[in-house]
């Protein structure tokens, strides 16, 4: 009888205490709940909520400091020129510095060639802070400002690298020439096989791209601002579907409309687009570009909310973009925050900076492609500790729907695919520079 009033009492207060819980939770205006990722509708959790398995990180050896010493005499001064967008240029460079510590030489300032094809005319300076980045290489290799006087009125050598992939490579038919004139220019090849670099050279390449790049301070000021600009929590989406995109990719799109259609034509030139059988294996391998309608469709399949506020990184001549904009209606872009004769009077490079340093900044980064900006981007988020990054498969999204998947079906196999990628960290970072982390 007596262990009858004593447990009474302890469940009438169990039983008031989860009333008590209950009324918290949905009378709370910061409810518990909500800030649960889930689709209601479903009752599925989104993408950014399925455990990962693997991760990748900084690896210990480049970042302990143990560093082979620099020898005491250079082999001469290598002068790296950069082609193509910032982002080509900042690989470039990376690539570029692990070639001259491999060498034994001293890094000249890089060289931002002016492309009129990227709208382009500024240089390295007017786009990274030039004291910092030698500041931050210092130990790693030697860069210099000036040359000395006996070499400073000379143009450097120019080197062919575009078949130089490796350690021996370069130091067969780079550093003689090196040796002979001094003072060459390389651009690395895009096949770099930096695996087969010593770690000395590799932990100035590391150094170079995760380090010692940093915006200048009036560039980081507005891309500072920028940030400040967009709602947030958001999500940064590099989409790409301009009309040059699209006739490189030599794919043909059914439904886009006239105005787009003339625009990708008028970019086509010689390059036709292929048809027939050719065309459906090009697009099951991935190598159509996604819609905007298309990139929409994805999005929703993984439980993105159409209310979440996006940060479109692209320039102004995405074509389709109601495709994207009338299902998820929070889009904003640099041009729709930035006004002033600062913003109106950038380029290219400082442009595509703007992008970068909201990228790496952001809450959540997706890419409808896997090129030199999104392979950056994704690095630096691991580098500083974000995993929230995603690039939408195209060559499984061309199998799916070629199968003739639809609706319910269709979202189904899309989220599935994109879960095994997301929870397999795949293209997340550089593995010269990581380390596969398993958690």
């Amino acid at each position: 009888m007596l262990s009858f009033f004593v447990k009474k009492p302890l469940l009438t207060l169990t039983i008031f205490t989860i009333i008590l819980l209950f009324a918290i939770i949905t009378l709370s205006p910061s409810s518990l709940i909500s800030q649960i990722p889930l689709n209601y509708a479903t009752g599925e959790s989104d993408i950014w909520s399925a455990k990962r398995i693997l991760e990748w990180r900084p690896c210990k050896w480049w970042l302990q400091g143990h560093l082979t010493a620099l020898p005491v005499e250079s082999n001469g001064y290598i002068r790296v020129d950069c082609y193509g967008g910032l982002n080509q240029m900042r690989r470039d460079l990376c690539d570029g510095v692990g070639v001259a510590r491999l060498l034994n030489a001293t890094l000249v300032l890089p060289k931002f060639e002016v492309a009129a094809y990227w709208n382009e005319s500024s240089g390295f300076a007017d786009v990274f802070d030039v004291d910092y980045f030698i500041q931050q290489l210092k130990g790693f290799i030697n860069v210099v400002k000036e040359l000395p006087a006996e070499i400073a009125s000379k143009e450097p050598v120019r080197v062919d690298c575009s078949k130089r992939k490796g350690q021996f490579d370069y130091v067969e038919s780079v550093l003689p020439s090196l040796l002979e004139h001094r003072y060459i220019s390389i651009t690395p090849a895009m096949s770099q096989r930096r695996d087969r670099f010593p770690l000395y050279a590799k932990a100035a390449l590391c150094q170079a791209c995760y380090s010692a790049l940093r915006l200048t301070a009036v560039l980081e000021k507005k891309s500072n601002e920028l940030l400040e600009a967009i709602p947030k929590p958001f999500l940064s989406l590099h989409l790409r579907f301009e009309p040059d995109m699209v006739a490189y990719s030599q794919c043909e799109y059914n439904g886009l409309s006239q105005v787009s259609m003339k625009a990708i034509d008028a970019a086509r030139g010689e390059r036709k687009p292929y048809t027939g059988e050719t065309a459906r294996v090009w697009r099951s391998r991935g190598k159509c570009p996604l819609t905007p309608n298309e990139t929409s469709l994805i999005l929703q399949s993984l439980l993105i909310p159409q209310n979440t506020n996006i940060y479109l990184a692209a320039g102004d001549g995405i074509m389709e973009l109601e495709g994207l904009t009338s299902v998820y209606t929070n889009v904003v872009t640099k041009s729709s925050l930035l006004s002033g004769e600062d913003f109106k009077n950038m380029h290219g490079n400082t442009k595509a900076a703007l992008d970068y340093y909201v990228s790496i900044n952001s809450d959540a980064y997706v890419a409808t492609y896997f090129g030199n900006m999104d392979k950056m981007v994704a690095a630096m988020r691991a580098y500083k500790g974000l995993y929230k990054t995603l690039f939408l498969n195209r060559k499984d999204f061309a199998e799916l729907t070629s199968q003739g998947l639809k609706g319910k079906e269709l979202m189904a196999a899309l989220k599935k695919a994109h879960k095994d990628d997301f929870v397999m960290g795949r293209g997340s970072a550089l593995p010269d520079c990581f380390c596969d982390f398993k958690l």
